[in-house]
C-alpha cells in the first residue's frame, strides 16, 4: 500500500470576507473531487480570510501514480485560476 499526501498553501486576492472564502475553497474542492479520485480538505488558515491551507490525500499500490496523480491535482488547481499557489509539498509513502 502507497500513500500520498500533497500539502498546499493557497492566496485568495482580493478577498474580504469568510463568505468569499468558503466560496473559492469549496469550488476547488468540489472540482477536485470531481476529477480526481483523491480526498481533500481545508486543514490550515482556517482564521485567515485571504490564505487556504489544503491537504490532498491518495492510497494506491503504486507510488508513481500516487506521485502522478497528486502532480496532476497541484497543476489543476493552478489551471482554475481562482487562488494562487504559494507552496505545495508532495509527500509518498
Amino acid at each position: 500500500m502507497v500513500v500520498g499526501v500533497c500539502s498546499i498553501d493557497l492566496r485568495i486576492a482580493g478577498n474580504d470576507s469568510l463568505k468569499g472564502k468558503r466560496s473559492v475553497v469549496r469550488r476547488i474542492k468540489e472540482r477536485v473531487r470531481h476529477n480526481f479520485n483523491v480526498s481533500v480538505a481545508e486543514v490550515e488558515d482556517l482564521d485567515k480570510l485571504q490564505r487556504a491551507g489544503l491537504g490532498v490525500a491518495l492510497v494506491s499500490n503504486e507510488a508513481s501514480y500516487v506521485h502522478s496523480t497528486l502532480s496532476k491535482v497541484v497543476n489543476f488547481i493552478d489551471h482554475l485560476y481562482v487562488a494562487e499557489i504559494i507552496d505545495y509539498h508532495i509527500e509518498v509513502w
